[in-house]
């Protein structure tokens, strides 16, 4: 299987990276983290390759899906991880400008949108495919606020938008692409470990059921899953993996 994941160096989309590549896939993983990119490369370029595109580019994100046809045959899955963001994301609510909100969205649900297109027009061409995006459990729920007290970690309003909003670009896309044989899926992480403070983790895990935060390695199984004919039937889903977060 070849597949091609955006944000491909960063937290969640490195494990993905990683995860597909030991399975055996091709993967090209498709970021701006040029230096991330080529430690993550295989040097005769047989697992994995590194890709600079910006993808609130489409053209260039249009070229990397060619280019990847071109050498592997195909194209069988894009996994859209990335999240391009302003240097005001995070700001409070009651100080947001409407530019930096309007920006923000552009950046992240637009690309949503513009990588699905692009991606869908290359699987058209061969007939099959499969669409992954990431979402959050904030885009099902709203934040526990009383988790960031006595931090200065916070939950942007324009983050929950944003992840709701994918949700709901995986379910009118699956419908939309009905009789196809292209499916179109989105995975919601809860929490991931990313040196949060001891605080926020300790209220974090009292919401959930178990282990609380998850690692990254938490969730490449459910991709697997997902790439693989175990999920064939599976269409227009939204996976939660959370440790009953959202209970």
């Amino acid at each position: 299987m070849t597949v091609v994941v955006t944000g491909g160096c960063g937290l969640i989309g490195e494990a993905f990276v990683r995860a597909l590549a030991e399975r055996g896939d091709n993967v090209i993983a498709v970021d701006v983290d040029d230096e991330t990119g080529e430690q993550l490369e295989d040097p005769e370029g047989r697992a994995i390759s590194y890709r600079h595109c910006d993808v609130t580019d489409p053209k260039g994100f249009d070229r990397v899906l060619r280019e990847a046809r071109s050498r592997h045959g195909s194209v069988d899955a894009v996994v859209h991880a990335a999240y391009p963001r302003t240097s005001s994301w995070g700001t409070p609510f009651e100080e947001l400008e409407e530019e930096d909100v309007a920006e923000n969205l552009r950046l992240q649900l637009g690309s949503a949108i513009m990588v699905s297109q692009k991606a869908v027009k290359h699987f058209h061409e061969q007939d099959e495919g499969h669409l992954v995006h990431v979402s959050s459990i904030q885009g099902i729920e709203a934040p526990k606020f009383w988790h960031y007290e006595e931090t200065d970690m916070t939950s942007p309003i324009e983050y929950s938008a944003i992840k709701s909003g994918v949700i709901s670009i995986t379910k009118y896309l699956a419908k939309y692409l009905s009789g196809t044989g292209i499916r179109v899926n989105c995975i919601s992480p809860g929490g991931v470990k990313d040196g949060q403070p001891k605080q926020f983790i300790d209220k974090y895990r009292k919401s959930c059921t178990d282990n609380g935060m998850l690692s990254t390695s938490d969730l490449a199984g459910v991709l697997l899953f997902l790439l693989s004919d175990k999920s064939r039937y599976v269409n227009g889903q939204n996976l939660v993996i959370d440790d009953g977060w959202s209970l």
